[in-house]
């Protein structure tokens, strides 16, 4: 039933439009975040199971969404588009007219909502619009979502200098990280809503050196190795592990059938950051941690080197803010650096990997302040007087 005070459309109102036969969830409320684009936005998953006859299969064919009472809104999604809204392994082959969901089914939609300016919604309401096979149209008019509207967490960079890319990033649902929720103890979540890989890059936006093929590479070739990662608040240490060795770049990787800290991060630190809120960084360097279990750190301190470890197809940090310290049951939180520059947008390094590419021109720096980077940005992160490139 809708709120007081809000009237919502009543589907009864139009005998031709029938009760959708549906459920749809949405598991972990969003957040209003500002990204590198100077926007706010929210990302949010809904998992619909259909329980529509097998006999009349249902497809979504619109999805609209309103800030709260609004009657105008905000994004509308349909037909072949909505197919856009599926991770890699949801998409159909030949979409037709929006999304088929057969009975007892379930897809997932990734949502990544744009805000007007000023925009605070305190709830999103959905209306789910389907066909049957047989043509009848059913509709869902109130699925509702809280918004948070409090500032994401605002942390420091957890590498200092360079040039980064930030791979896999949010806003990019068909990423390994955002696009792969885990079902655990009967609990689907999503840790790595917000997660990002950070490669580094040399002034070309090359992320290794030589020209030959980056299957020969070692990971000294790799322009990250070795960089200092920091603390990106101050906190304290609740989980950690070093020993674990070092991979050999772009090798066939084995996927865990358990998905824990411990079979996917390598050596890693989670820090404590705030009540509830906590810094994961996994792949680093074997032998290269310098904090331990229980360890109160100091925001910008060392603890640790980028490396290849764990489920990592080649040097990079991987970073993410969750709400529990673990891997598992966890949900991804966005967060806000305090500063750092934007150089280019919406590079792949599937194509940096490219030998033959040519090096990228020089470009100009666009300073950002209380922003998430976004999937596919090239930054660059302050600097200290200890910073800077030290691999070992």
């Amino acid at each position: 039933m809708g709120a007081a005070g809000l009237s919502v459309p009543s589907v009864a109102a139009d005998p031709a439009v029938h009760q959708a036969q549906m459920e749809a969830r949405i598991g972990s409320v969003p957040h209003i975040v500002r990204g590198s684009d100077g926007k706010d936005h929210l990302a949010y998953e809904m998992r619909i199971t259909s329980f529509q006859s097998e006999q009349d299969p249902i497809r979504l064919v619109r999805v609209a969404i309103f800030a709260g009472a609004a009657a105008r809104p905000l994004n509308v999604v349909e037909g072949s588009a909505l197919q856009g809204l599926l991770a890699g392994s949801g998409r159909e082959d030949d979409p037709k007219d929006g999304v088929r969901i057969p009975s007892g089914q379930s897809q997932t939609l990734f949502l990544w909502l744009t805000l007007p300016t000023g925009a605070r919604p305190e709830f999103l309401r959905h209306q789910l619009t389907f066909r049957t096979e047989k043509g009848v149209v059913q509709r869902a008019d109130d699925v509702r979502a809280q918004v948070v509207a409090a500032a994401p967490i605002r942390i420091a960079t957890p590498l200092r200098g360079g040039r980064w890319l930030a791979a896999e990033g949010p806003g990019n649902p068909y990423s390994h990280h955002w696009g792969s929720m885990v079902a655990i103890d009967g609990r689907l979540t999503d840790p790595q809503r917000f997660a990002i890989d950070w490669f580094g890059l040399d002034e070309g936006d090359h992320p290794f050196r030589g020209a030959g093929s980056p299957r020969a590479t070692r990971d000294e070739d790799w322009i990250g190795y070795g960089y200092e990662v920091v603390a990106v608040a101050d906190g304290v240490v609740v989980d950690a592990r070093d020993g674990v060795a070092n991979g050999t770049p772009l090798a066939p990787q084995h996927v865990p059938d358990d998905l824990t800290n411990r079979t996917l991060y390598g050596n890693f630190v989670v820090l404590k950051i705030a009540p509830g809120t906590y810094a994961h960084y996994a792949h680093l360097k074997a032998g290269s941690l310098t904090v331990r279990s229980g360890q109160h750190v100091r925001r910008g301190e060392v603890i640790g080197r980028l490396g290849q470890t764990g489920a990592a197809g080649a040097p990079h940090l991987h970073f993410h803010v969750s709400d529990r310290p673990g891997f598992e049951q966890s949900e991804g939180l966005p967060f806000a650096f305090d500063s750092f520059a934007v150089r280019e947008r919406g590079k792949r390094i599937e194509d940096m990997l490219d030998p033959t590419r040519s090096s990228a021109p020089p470009s100009a720096a666009t300073p950002h302040r209380l922003e998430m980077p976004l999937d596919g940005d090239v930054v660059t992160f302050p600097s200290s007087r200890k910073a800077g490139r030290k691999p070992h």
